[in-house]
């Protein structure tokens, strides 16, 4: 029986319940010193002087680094910031800075609030902290932009990258609309939201000679080694990266930030180990955010549902250091059969820090949009909303014209309505109660694209039996352990308990950024490849060798048993792995691969898809809203370990309702700062908040994707949640909310 799809415990949960489980701010070093950012205070301008002296006498402080002293990086950090009128500027190619979204103290520039201006080092954490609050930093303030109503009159186009063009058609959009008697035209709204992992960003930095370690809680070991280096001048074999284990990332450790390269600065300015560690107020600001986002969406269809026309035209906000698009018409293109559609994407640029990754880029915000319009049509047309979105139903990709990998969405729908109860709904809104409370049901689709990148692994049998498989992948507390143990187990023919996966080195065999759902994806058919060519060399060495049993038989009549090959045909004749690597001298037998997608994408569309079916209980007289239940249903290929996907389908669908009802990052608009930058005033679901999570897997064979048949799951789970709660909340009150989140004084007005 496989191992693989097991609902196996994780391999590394004893460590983190017993607190054994090293994150990168718990390494420890000798002679360690502690570095504080200090963050600007106004969102544009020039520092006019730092008095450091004062700081500098205070008990433990090592150093204040800042632009006058801070050492001068081999490649210009200046940025090239983008114009006032939005006109992108010009600068030498050549001079270019590796990544125009680092502050590192080159200049005396400040181009958004909260942006690193300077770093304090003492020998304690609360020495550096203490001197870092006591530091004052004059800036001369200038005219920034923190209008977005204004910074859209000079709107810019995103350059267009794989996957995201900026903008999209196909058919006569006019004359479909023209033709079309039912019509929608309305424009939806996403506010500015921070990522809150628990463990916030941490980088111990450690110089030995012209070779650098970092510690550094990350989701892309390999892409901060070539950030790093780059900043540097030095070759990437000379930065270490290493990172065990993650805290929570969700995106925003999937770049690397200023932060970093400074903790490498101050190591090397003060000559010996620096940490440096982000405080939650230093969350908002310097390591981007979800973009704000206004979305436009023109619907036409005929009396059937049939979808005639559809525009879904998208401004986000982004940054004057460097360009950030949210790609909320991603999911528009792909979802629904329309003979005409166009999207359009847009910047406008504000004195922020540089927006980034957060769960779901583009398909968290845009299904937001695109579901709560298909529900505002579905009540147009007096239509069920499930049966408007299968009148629509698409049979292949619509935008490239490319059959499914595999689609399950049918089936979602069904099995999510029925164990919804969906049938016993009435569709006017405002006609259901419990007691006094209003009852509201909604639902929408989800889905999310099926990623994969080039990934390598190495599988090594040691002579005490064990087997150890490396890639440089990372495990964002999502399971990459545990999977990728099952897979080599599989491939292998050894137990889970004498296999070791290891994970987040540079030293390692390189594996992609850790986001897009794309770690299983891609990892997964390395590390099966690895444990397939490695079990494969055990065979060879057997049937060669005189001495054993299996010698002189075909490979192909040899299977592998826990951790023994065996013949098929006379199970008797059988050999243990471990045996075999003694005969052949006790060194280690090792095995690599290096998976890479072939033209499956130029044949084929690959996306995940669900349904999600949501109930909320209202207080007509404040508002209040609860979510006592929800229920999804999805298709994510061949599913690797049930417990971790169901984990990573609810954890998704929570953040949902965090996104739906109550995250918003409120910002002072005169100054650009985040006024609730902290785990109190920004809120985020907790326990008490949630109700019952019913979800369903269905069964799905994708042999299209990968040699695994499997799809990512750690995003898909946010997606359509926003727009069903929205959708619910209508059901419930017959008011439409357009604009997230949906907050008591919303319903009330």
């Amino acid at each position: 029986m496989s191992i693989v799809g097991q609902g196996i415990d994780r391999v590394d949960g004893h460590l983190k319940v017993t607190g054994a489980a090293t994150y990168s701010a718990e390494h420890r070093l000798p002679q360690m010193a502690h570095a504080m950012m200090v963050l600007s205070t106004i969102p544009k301008g020039r520092i006019a002087s730092i008095d450091s002296a004062a700081v500098e006498a205070m008990p433990g402080v090592i150093a204040v680094m800042t632009h006058r002293n801070a050492p001068r990086l081999a490649l210009p950090q200046g940025s090239q910031p983008k114009k006032e009128g939005g006109e992108q500027s010009k600068p030498d190619q050549k001079k270019q800075p590796p990544n125009p979204k680092l502050t590192l103290l080159q200049d005396d520039m400040v181009w958004y609030n909260a942006q690193p201006v300077a770093v304090v080092v003492a020998d304690t954490f609360e020495h550096a902290r203490d001197a870092a609050r006591r530091l004052q930093v004059h800036c001369r303030a200038e005219r920034a932009q923190l209008d977005f109503a204004q910074a859209k009159k000079t709107l810019r186009r995103p350059e267009p990258q794989p996957e995201r063009p900026s903008d999209t058609g196909r058919g006569n959009f006019a004359r479909s609309m023209e033709r079309a008697p039912t019509r929608l035209d309305a424009t939806y709204s996403t506010p500015m939201e921070n990522h809150n992992p628990i463990e916030p960003h941490a980088t111990i930095a450690h110089w030995s000679g012209d070779k650098l370690a970092l510690y550094d809680s990350t989701q892309n070991v390999s892409g901060v080694q070539r950030t790093v280096a780059s900043s540097f001048g030095i070759a990437p074999e000379q930065v270490r990266v290493i990172c065990p284990f993650v805290g929570g990332g969700f995106g925003c450790k999937g770049s690397t930030w200023s932060h970093v390269v400074l903790a490498a600065m101050a190591a090397k300015m003060i000559g010996r180990p620096v940490k440096l560690v982000l405080e939650r107020t230093q969350m908002f600001g310097p390591v981007g955010a979800r973009p704000l986002t206004e979305q436009h969406l023109v619907l036409g269809a005929a009396k059937s549902g049939k979808l005639a026309a559809l525009r879904h035209d998208t401004i986000s906000s982004t940054a004057f250091l460097d360009d950030f698009a949210e790609p909320c018409t991603a999911v528009t293109r792909k979802l629904y059969a329309s003979d005409s559609l166009q999207t359009s994407q847009r910047l406008a640029t504000l004195n922020v820090g540089v927006p980034t990754y957060m769960r779901a880029p583009g398909e968290s915000s845009g299904s937001f949009a695109l579901e709560s319009a298909m529900d505002e049509l579905a009540y147009k047309l007096d239509m069920d909303p499930v049966q408007l979105r299968l009148a629509n139903y698409a049979e292949k990709d619509p935008e490239k014209d490319l059959p499914w990998s595999s689609k399950s969405l049918r089936e979602c729908y069904r099995v999510a309505a029925e164990r919804f109860g969906w049938n016993r709904r009435n569709p006017k809104p405002g006609s259901m109660r419990k007691g006094r409370t209003l009852v509201g049901w909604g639902m929408a689709t989800a889905t999310y694209p099926a990623n994969r990148k080039n990934a390598k692994a190495m599988a090594s049998l040691l002579p005490d039996g064990t087997a150890v498989v490396r890639s440089g992948s990372h495990d964002l507390g999502t399971g990459t352990y545990t999977v990728m143990t099952q897979i080599a187990a599989d491939a292998l023919g050894m137990p889970v308990s004498k296999i070791r996966f290891h994970l987040g080195d540079t030293m390692l065999p390189e594996a992609p950024v850790s986001g897009g759902s794309q770690t299983v994806a891609s990892v997964g058919p390395a590390v099966h490849q690895a444990a397939r060519a490695l079990r494969e060399k055990l065979i060879g060495m057997a049937v060669a060798d005189s001495a054993s049993p299996l010698h002189g038989m075909a490979a192909g009549d040899i299977d592998a048993v826990d951790g023994w090959l065996v013949s098929r045909a006379a199970p008797a004749r059988r050999q243990e792995m471990a045996a075999i690597v003694a005969r052949a001298g006790g060194q280690p037998v090792s095995a690599d691969a290096n998976a890479e997608p072939g033209d499956e994408k130029k044949r084929y569309a690959m996306h995940a898809f669900g349904a999600v079916f949501v109930e909320v209980h209202i207080d007509p007289d404040v508002g209040t809203i609860r979510v006592p239940r929800i229920v999804g249903a999805y298709g994510v290929g061949r599913v690797m370990n049930r417990k971790t996907t169901h984990s990573q389908l609810m954890g998704g669908i929570v953040w949902g309702m965090g996104m739906g009802l109550m995250e918003k990052t409120e910002m002072d608009w005169r100054f650009g700062r985040a006024v609730n930058a902290n785990l109190a005033d920004y809120h985020v679901p907790v326990n008490a908040d949630i109700g019952a999570i019913d979800i369903t897997i269905v069964d799905e064979e994708d042999k299209q994707i990968n040699e695994l048949g499997a799809k990512g799951v750690g995003e898909i789970g946010i997606t359509g949640v926003a727009a069903a709660i929205a959708n619910a909340v209508y059901h419930a009150t017959g008011k439409r909310i357009r604009d997230l989140p949906i907050t008591p004084d919303k319903v009330l007005v």
